[in-house]
């Protein structure tokens, strides 16, 4: 006698989207009491959201930076919004490959990204929990925490396990972008010195060849 599916509620996976959809629901509550008070900052925090879903963290916190959000703010608002992704969008993935979640579209998109994960699997899997970790904090194209957790789903790891590493990775990479734009932001008139002395150095340790780019030579003269 086949066993009855266990009811959404009660899944892993249920639980997780529950706490996802409370920190969407936590998420609009913020971006809507910033709409009465300060709107212009509703736009970034929106603008932000929609950097991390579609750009990227490093895109999110740039724009974090440059409309003057504090250092701790800009850390804590994008590791939430990494957060909220991902509890949002694995629950979502599991739910469709485990057919919980019966829509074409979902299903598309859920295979995709096992198949992207899938193309690191075997990169990772000797490495489990550090692999995860390293993944996710690495600045590179389709190594954020929604693959992370994707990619420790299929190595069978341990949902607390996994969501540790991947949480862990994404703190340090979104700390080390807000390091390296607020440097930028309070020392960009020191590196623009540096590189112009730099190329006042080249340009001088090199006056002869550049000359000679501007000047005939004796072999270039027409007879």
């Amino acid at each position: 006698m086949e066993s009855k599916p266990q009811k959404l509620y009660n899944t892993v996976e249920g639980k997780i989207l529950w706490i996802g959809i409370f920190l969407t629901i936590l998420l609009i509550f913020i971006i809507g009491y910033y709409l009465i008070l300060d709107p212009s900052k509703a736009k970034v925090l929106t603008l932000v959201f929609v950097a991390h879903a579609f750009g990227g963290r490093a895109a999110a916190v740039g724009l974090c930076i440059v409309n003057d959000m504090h250092f701790f703010p800009t850390l804590m608002y994008n590791f939430f919004l990494e957060i909220q992704l991902v509890f949002i969008i694995y629950s979502i993935f599991i739910l469709s490959i485990t057919n919980y979640i019966k829509s074409q579209w979902i299903h598309r998109i859920a295979n995709q990204m096992r198949h992207n994960a899938d193309k690191n699997k075997d990169k990772i899997k000797k490495y489990g929990f550090i692999g995860i970790f390293f993944f996710v904090m690495a600045p590179l194209p389709a190594t954020g925490p929604v693959s992370g957790v994707i990619l420790g789903y299929l190595l069978k790891m341990n949902v607390y396990k996994n969501f540790t590493a991947a949480f862990s990775g994404t703190f340090c990479a979104v700390l080390m972008w807000v390091v390296c734009f607020d440097f930028l932001q309070h020392y960009l008139y020191i590196i623009q010195y540096i590189l112009v002395v730099i190329i006042v150095f080249f340009v001088f340790s090199n006056l002869k060849t550049i000359k000679s780019w501007f000047t005939k030579q004796e072999g270039d003269k027409i007879n």
